[in-house]
């Protein structure tokens, strides 16, 4: 089995290929391939390379398949004895993305 894990977007994720997996919304446009070479960990089968703290040589390349919005989240805010009540709401801006290929 072959797997790695990298960082994107501030975030670590464990991928392997033909993998989708939602990031944090990425600088790019929906269907444009970009490479990335933040590997952190690589495992093939019973090898396994461990960065300090990236692997060298290695990178993950991706394509961007779309950006949408996350599910809204009401953040409250409540003082006790005060009349002090607030509400709002938060939607994070997402970016959906294949791996296409794991380079070592």
């Amino acid at each position: 089995m072959k797997y790695a894990v990298i960082a994107i977007s501030g975030t670590q994720h464990q991928i392997e290929e033909n993998q989708k997996i939602v990031v944090d919304l990425l600088d790019l446009k929906e269907g444009e391939k970009s490479t990335t070479d933040q590997v952190l960990l690589i495992v093939n089968e019973d090898k396994v390379k461990v960065g300090t703290p990236t692997v060298k040589d290695a990178s993950v390349e991706f394509k961007v398949l779309k950006h949408f919005q996350g599910e809204k989240l009401k953040v409250f805010k409540y003082k006790s004895k005060s009349r002090y009540r607030k509400t709002t709401g938060f939607r994070a801006q997402l970016s959906e993305i294949q791996i296409t290929k794991i380079n070592f």
